[in-house]
């Protein structure tokens, strides 16, 4: 088994980030999981929240709005819709990526559970990273 896997998350824009990773944590829309070289095949959405990732020797940590994820032995690929490296976040930032996750649940259809659970989540984690942003 190889020590690092290739890791690439792309949005629909361009690739921003790429490198050989030693691990991953997602937050997988079914729970939280962690990828390590070898893992086996797996294809997962993502719901909001923080991705850490070791890439190149460095902990990097990236917040996800959503998306997809394809695990294979020696890959890992993030097709992210919205991507932020949580280094150049500020509390600005996020109290506008929570506004706006405010806005679209308010703004939710009752019975569409998939965008109350989307939004509902990303309202979790964007409170949970200001309250860290404070401190």
């Amino acid at each position: 088994m190889a020590d690092t896997f290739t890791f690439e998350l792309v949005s629909p824009e361009r690739i921003l980030k790429s490198g050989e990773a030693t691990e991953v944590i997602v937050p997988g829309t079914a729970g939280d999981f962690t990828v390590l070289p070898g893992h086996s095949p797996v294809l997962s959405t993502l719901r909001p929240g923080v991705m850490d990732v070791t890439l190149d020797g460095a902990k990097t940590r990236i917040y996800v709005k959503s998306g997809l994820i394809e695990v294979d032995p020696k890959r890992v690929t993030v097709l992210a819709q919205t991507a932020y490296d949580m280094a150049e976040m500020d509390a600005s930032r996020i109290a506008d990526e929570l506004k706006t996750a405010q806005d679209e649940r308010a703004a939710a259809d009752e019975s569409d559970d998939e965008l109350i659970a989307h939004t509902e989540a990303a309202i979790d984690a964007l409170t949970r990273l200001g309250g860290k942003m404070d401190r």
